[in-house]
């Protein structure tokens, strides 16, 4: 990367500009404002009802799920509310304190979701190849542990890199190309030497996307081999029907991944890069509710007798006050 000259100190007192899609013309600003709108209140709304449903109904027992639709509230809730503001109210600006928490959270959440895909896949590998062990490998504490160490885990590897970039100099004002504070492109907005933070950034991302990818895989691999062991077509078709949400929780994410990545690599215009990044930022937590819903009927009944017992609530509540 070729480096820029410094007109500034690059310390706290750095503003950030984000650029949003810098080729998107002024009179699409309010089309895309509610296009992303609506995805985060899909967001919002679908991982709230899950993570209802999974609490109040006793035989889902899915703690991982309940991380997940968590995950996705948050890691949506550190950058949609600044691309609406960016979209709707033309506000380009960031502090450079609140540029890095954007960052650090944001990677620190899509970090911890990796984790907790892994974890699934290890839980489906018990259940299918071991299941005479689940009730004793997979306990509640069990659960509990796995995911507060995928949590831990997540809430320090982005640190390094997260420090390491603030350490970097800027100008007084830093064009970021991008919808948010992403640490690629905030390296990119520097004016110093900018090696070793890509370099750092790489790495984390190979320990991040590559690692749990690689563990996801030898689970299933194992698992195919155990099911291609079953007899019965109808035990295999129930087998693959446990893991299947899970796969497609999967191949969403890592496909999300896969679209950011390409478009960072490749030769395209900036705005590609952008909303390759973007893309990987909404999809994963605006397609997992629905996977969830369409591919578990217990899911599905449960968030159905949740928003009927609501509704009774509700018009209870109202019956009484008018009366």
């Amino acid at each position: 990367m070729e480096n820029k000259a410094c007109n500034g100190s690059g310390d706290s007192q750095t503003i950030f500009y984000l650029t949003g899609i810098p080729s998107l013309q002024k009179y699409l600003f309010l089309p895309v404002f509610f296009l992303f709108l609506l995805f985060y209140l899909l967001i919002l709304v679908g991982n709230t009802l899950i993570l209802v449903a999974v609490v109040t109904e006793p035989s889902l027992h899915k703690p991982m799920w309940r991380n997940l639709s968590a995950l996705d509230i948050f890691s949506t809730t550190t950058t949609v509310p600044k691309l609406l503001s960016l979209f709707l109210l033309e506000d380009h600006f960031l502090s450079f304190p609140a540029c890095f928490l954007q960052m650090y959270l944001f990677h620190d959440l899509n970090c911890s979701e990796a984790f907790i895909l892994v974890v699934m896949a290890y839980d489906r590998y018990v259940a299918i190849c071991r299941p005479l062990h689940f009730p004793v490998h997979m306990t509640p504490q069990t659960n509990t542990a796995l995911a507060a160490s995928a949590w831990i885990t997540a809430l320090l590897l982005p640190i390094p890199a997260v420090t390491q970039t603030s350490q970097i100099t800027f100008d007084s004002i830093a064009y970021i190309y991008h919808c948010f504070c992403d640490h690629l492109a905030v390296v990119q907005a520097s004016c110093s030497d900018t090696s070793p933070q890509t370099l750092m950034g790489f790495c984390i991302t190979m320990v991040v996307s590559f690692l749990p990818l690689l563990l996801v895989l030898l689970s299933y691999a194992r698992i195919l081999a155990s099911v291609l062991r079953i007899n019965s077509r109808e035990g295999r078709s129930k087998a693959f029907s446990t893991c299947s949400s899970h796969l497609l929780v999967v191949g969403t994410y890592y496909s999300s991944i896969a679209i950011a990545y390409v478009a960072y690599r490749t030769n395209l215009p900036v705005d590609f890069h952008i909303m390759g990044n973007t893309v990987f930022a909404i999809l994963t937590p605006v397609l997992n509710p629905l996977i969830y819903t369409l591919r578990n009927e217990d899911v599905k009944a449960a968030i159905i007798k949740t928003i009927h017992v609501k509704t009774q609530i509700v018009t209870k509540t109202l019956t009484f006050k008018s009366s």
